[in-house]
């Protein structure tokens, strides 16, 4: 039986009836231009720049167990963590995509040590990029997913190079997030201030295609991401919050359920789609916790609140918080709105009566 459409128009076009348009990322990219009459472009080009960085990126994340990606360099970041083949090349790439376009004035990367220029032979824009190039990387020999995270601010300098105020800025002035996951499917999920949209490769085609439209996290769920191998190291507070929610409840509403994957950006976008929270909180080793502000918190946390969730250190909200430092790290309590509140009663000594 042949397809059944409407004709639409007054040739009587043929549109098969019931069947979702198809958005790639550069046409929901334009669109979204067009509802700002006074755009140059400047920020539209900046996003498509870093989406060919990303599908490179996959490129070779694709091919990780047939090159010589995989394993670790002889250095280390500026956080201390060694870097990985991968981290190292997923920096470079992204690098040289955006150096030359004219849209940034400065980039930060975790990778880096310091401040990374624009070279001074391209024009300076007037936005400043922040990036973890390779979120999770000591999982990819085990095959498990792993991401990328940017954070893009407008720079407060006038002109020039850009400089380090550009770049430490709290997380409320960000002009857009997104965040990538390299896994079965390669997705792009980014945030420009207003709805929260998802994209998925399709590799047959080398786009981007609209998969998840105005992405809203539940307000409560029923999982949680945690080390738990830090447990002895935590304080009494956050001890008790995580036994209340592994309890029995009569009302059915716990025991949560634990699913920890280890790559930030996975656990994120899991809780995204279906509620629930990851929590990095501080311990008596890494008193300040070990994710940093500036290119992991902040990005998702914008993201985060535009979906409609919560993202804190356990005190101040991460967005509010002003970085001094380029890798600053910080405590993590993220997801649904809800859940982080509840968290946050614990954390501060007032959910006692509750465990």
């Amino acid at each position: 039986m042949a397809d059944q459409g409407v004709l639409i128009g007054r040739e009587g076009a043929w549109h098969p009836a019931g069947r979702q348009r198809i958005m790639t990322l550069g046409r929901h990219i334009d669109e979204g231009e067009r509802e700002h009459p006074g755009a140059t472009g400047d920020f539209s080009g900046l996003l498509s720049d870093l989406a060919i960085a990303i599908k490179l990126i996959w490129r070779e994340v694709s091919k990780a167990g047939l090159i010589e990606i995989i394993g670790a360099t002889d250095c280390r970041n500026e956080s201390g963590d060694e870097i990985k083949k991968l981290d190292e090349f997923a920096n470079e790439t992204i690098y040289k995509a955006m150096d030359h376009g004219g849209h940034l004035c400065v980039m930060a990367s975790e990778e880096s040590q310091g401040l990374i220029s624009i070279p001074d032979r391209y024009p300076k824009g007037k936005y400043v990029l922040v990036y973890d190039p390779i979120d999770g990387s000591s999982n990819i020999d085990a095959n498990v997913s792993i991401g990328s995270i940017f954070g893009i601010y407008r720079r407060v300098t006038a002109s020039g190079p850009g400089t380090e105020e550009d770049c430490l800025q709290p997380g409320y002035r960000l002009a857009a997030a997104a965040y990538v996951i390299y896994g079965s499917s390669t997705i792009f999920v980014y945030c420009t201030g207003g709805g929260v949209h998802g994209f998925t490769l399709d590799p047959s085609v080398g786009e981007f295609l609209l998969s998840h439209e105005n992405i809203g996290i539940p307000k409560r769920g029923k999982t949680y991401s945690v080390n738990e191998g830090n447990y002895t190291r935590w304080n009494e507070h956050f001890r008790r919050y995580i036994d209340y929610l592994k309890a029995e409840d009569p009302s059915g509403e716990r025991p949560y359920t634990s699913r920890y994957i280890g790559s930030l950006v996975a656990d994120l976008h899991r809780n995204m789609l279906h509620g629930g929270i990851f929590l990095y909180p501080g311990d008596a080793t890494h008193p300040d916790g070990k994710l940093r502000l500036v290119y992991e918190c902040a990005p998702l946390a914008y993201i985060v609140e535009h979906a409609g969730g919560r993202a804190s250190d356990g005190r101040r909200r991460i967005l509010d918080i002003m970085p001094e430092d380029i890798h600053q790290r910080t405590p993590l309590i993220i997801g649904s709105e809800d859940d982080v509140t509840m968290a946050e009663e614990f954390i501060q000594g007032k959910g006692d009566s509750l465990g």
